[in-house]
């Protein structure tokens, strides 16, 4: 596989849109990157407009894009040779770091998988997959070929090629906590050489690279963009879609300079069907942030409608499906339990923490975060609502609490709204049950749902909605509290 490469620019988006108005857009991209005409996908031109949860926006006519063996770099050289293998060092086997060793195992690529859970390692090396988007044959595969080691020893980095930080960024008292980036920049100062590239793919603020990233990794002697390269390119893995799906996904690259954007996108395209060149490092940085807060401000809004629709005497539902009919200027959000996951919610929180640090503020993104943090509260208000009716004793009532995870179809419960509002259902009282087939890790989680569960329970709150699920069985519960308007509404089915 080889990469169609897109260049980023006010001008390229604004001539790409004239010309794909006007049906004269050049289709050959593959010419160097400075005269390319096609602009961002953000804006709908690319070959793969997707938006933050994998669906797709097609608000503009993709360009069509055609495939070369080599492309050429804006200096002028080399930028892919398809068939060379290179030893690529992932530091971070989680749910960033081992797809993108998969990927980079399956290009051709010699792989380090490194990460310092022993555990994981463990598993890694039986093949046992502990990631949704890999399976375990895949490791299997990985591992019989070769061509992938996973490790705890960092002396297995050295002599690498390229070297990808994919490593949690985490919020510790609403200040970004970057001591895993830190620590995985010390572990490769270590064996950084020339020529070597590194690229940083976890979500972070602006100036995160070139901060932080870059004086660690000159801690080895060697000047970054002299003696190696330095990109980022942030991780756009929408849990649950696949390795194949993680590859259509346009992939933005940048560099400290011309060289090394050079040499991460000459990675990426054997890796990727698209790759979009960013202008520097900080903008890619702000973009990821800036898709994710676009995400959380617009779930956020739907969820305060959602919460005074009916004192207007209104279904927010209905508006909704009618809102949805306008061909134009509207995209479609729903109301739930609140934005989990790790990144929403912690994206917005970097953007407006580093706002802050720049004597700046964004009202706005504060606001949705406030609200999304309220959502779980109201929804586990609206259930206890319901168990105080005449004739169901709050105390004695039991809920059974349908789906835990932060989103449909996975185990991933990283900052799950479902969970909080079982902890708050607990808090005032109720006696809950959890019934999730794929959260059966955590300790009470029931695996399977029965006719004996859902009629023991008062309530039924229907939080995340597995498509593995029985809705008729779960339809035939004494009341159920449908967060996920995936049941017709009607007596014994409340709608959120």
């Amino acid at each position: 596989m080889v990469a169609a490469l897109v260049s980023a620019s006010p001008d390229s988006v604004r001539t790409a849109y004239a010309q794909c108005a006007t049906g004269t857009h050049n289709r050959d991209i593959f010419a160097p990157a400075k005269q390319y005409p096609l602009g961002l996908a953000p804006l709908g031109i690319g070959p793969h407009n997707i938006s933050g949860d994998g669906e797709s926006t097609d608000s503009v006519p993709a360009p069509a894009l055609t495939r070369s063996a080599h492309h050429t770099s804006r200096a002028g050289v080399a930028l892919v040779n398809a068939h060379r293998s290179v030893r690529v060092a992932v530091v971070g086997q989680g749910f960033v770091g081992l797809p993108v060793a998969m990927l980079a195992q399956r290009a051709g690529h010699t792989v380090i998988g490194f990460d310092t859970d022993p555990d994981r390692v463990l598993r890694l090396e039986a093949a046992d997959s502990y990631i949704g988007d890999v399976s375990s044959e895949r490791v299997r595969e990985a591992l019989d070929s070769g061509r992938y080691l996973p490790t705890c020893d960092p002396d297995d980095l050295a002599e690498f090629d390229i070297a990808l930080i994919a490593v949690p960024t985490a919020l510790f008292d609403d200040q970004p906590d970057l001591s895993c980036i830190e620590a995985a920049s010390k572990t490769l100062a270590s064996y950084v050489r020339r020529g070597c590239t590194v690229i940083l793919e976890s979500s972070t603020y602006p100036g995160t690279t070139e901060e932080v990233v870059q004086p660690i990794l000159q801690s080895s002697g060697l000047r970054a963009g002299k003696d190696f390269h330095l990109g980022y390119s942030p991780e756009r893995v929408n849990p649950g879609a696949g390795l194949d799906a993680i590859a259509r996904v346009p992939k933005v690259v940048a560099g400290i300079d011309p060289r090394s954007l050079d040499a991460v996108a000459a990675f990426w395209q054997g890796l990727v069907d698209t790759v979009v060149l960013a202008p520097s490092v900080r903008t890619a940085e702000f973009t990821k942030l800036m898709e994710n807060s676009f995400r959380l401000m617009n779930i956020s809004f739907v969820n305060e409608l959602a919460r005074n629709a009916a004192t207007l005497g209104v279904s927010i539902w209905d508006a909704l499906a009618l809102a949805a009919t306008k061909p134009f200027g509207y995209m479609a959000f729903e109301p739930g339990i609140g934005a989990g996951g790790h990144c929403l919610p912690a994206d917005a929180a970097y953007l407006s923490w580093r706002l802050r640090k720049a004597g700046r503020e964004s009202s706005l993104i504060e606001t949705a975060t406030r609200i999304n943090q309220e959502q779980p509260a109201a929804v586990a208000a609206r259930i206890l609502a319901r168990l105080r009716r005449p004739g169901v004793p709050e105390r004695s009532a039991r809920v059974l609490v349908i789906g835990v995870t932060y989103k449909p179809d996975i185990a991933d419960v990283r900052e799950s709204s479902a969970l909080k509002v079982v902890e708050l259902l607990r808090e005032h009282g109720a006696q809950v049950q959890v019934m999730d087939p794929y959260a059966t890790h955590i300790t009470g989680v029931l695996p399977n749902l029965t006719p004996e569960l859902l009629a023991d329970a008062a309530i039924v709150a229907l939080l995340v909605a597995h498509r593995c699920l029985d809705y008729e069985l779960i339809r035939t519960a004494r009341h159920v509290f449908d967060a996920c308007a995936v049941l017709p509404p009607g007596p014994t089915i409340e709608r959120l």
